[in-house]
């Protein structure tokens, strides 16, 4: 099973484009809407649920549990509430835990996280993150085949959806001057080890890096970053986009 995902400026465009997906075959058990745009009583009407480690992948499995079997007054289904660090207050409308293959409660967010083909991947977390933080809304689906995905990929296109990749890319635009001055301030070309430097920074934001050094790391980005233990443009990416990380959690927790 593979996630299809489409994030959108409002939550009234968000949960159109949901409805449209059963054009391509995606069951509304298979359909996600996650929102920071909740009013006082869908909130008061769901559990609220803290995420018990930083990072969506927790968040998002403790959702899941307590999305299930809930009663929902809108069209995809039930409600859920939890908190993000980092993000803050999020509703997950109509959550597609069968999708998983999931069952039982909080405990789901370890399996979540670690349901890389199979689920949500776990290097796609920051990009929903930083567009919930924005206000923004996340349209996540989960197909069943190759022909799913397609027409799921088409119909939230069609819908106005901006596609993870570029949601990535405006991410890193975004960021780019700042981490450009402070490499450039060390004697380096930032243009030429850019791509080594924002590999580094995007490792950094991964669930299974955050809060821990290139060396704490070092086992995962092997896996991942061949050049994770050779490139000091990547050693130092790594670095910036753990404060990045840092600072985004505590700015978000005030």
């Amino acid at each position: 099973m593979k996630s299809v995902v489409g994030i959108f400026g409002t939550r009234q465009e968000a949960e159109r484009a949901a409805s449209t997906l059963d054009s391509a075959g995606i069951a509304k058990s298979r359909i996600a809407v996650l929102t920071p745009q909740s009013t006082a009583q869908e909130i008061a009407a769901v559990p609220t649920m803290d995420a018990e480690q930083p990072g969506m992948g927790m968040a998002l499995g403790a959702t899941v549990g307590g999305a299930m079997g809930l009663a929902g007054g809108v069209t995809l289904g039930a409600l859920a509430s939890v908190l993000i660090p980092g993000v803050g207050p999020v509703l997950a409308i109509g959550f597609a835990a069968s999708a998983l293959g999931l069952v039982g409660g909080g405990a789901l967010g370890g399996k979540l996280d670690n349901s890389l083909s199979d689920g949500i991947p776990q290097e796609e977390l920051y990009i929903y993150e930083d567009a919930l933080r924005q206000g923004r809304s996340v349209v996540i689906a989960f197909a069943e085949n190759h022909a799913q995905v397609e027409a799921a990929h088409h119909s939230l296109k069609q819908s106005g959806a901006e596609s993870v990749d570029r949601a990535r890319e405006m991410w890193w635009i975004g960021l780019r001057d700042v981490e450009k001055e402070h490499y450039d301030a060390g004697g380096e070309q930032f243009e030429q080890s850019e791509k080594e430097f924002r590999a580094g920074f995007e490792a950094a934001q991964h669930p299974a890096n955050r809060d821990r050094s290139v060396e704490e790391s070092r086992d995962q980005l092997s896996e991942r970053h061949p050049l994770a233990g050779d490139s000091d443009a990547f050693r130092q990416g790594f670095e910036r986009g753990r404060i990045y990380y840092q600072q985004t959690s505590k700015a978000r927790a005030r």
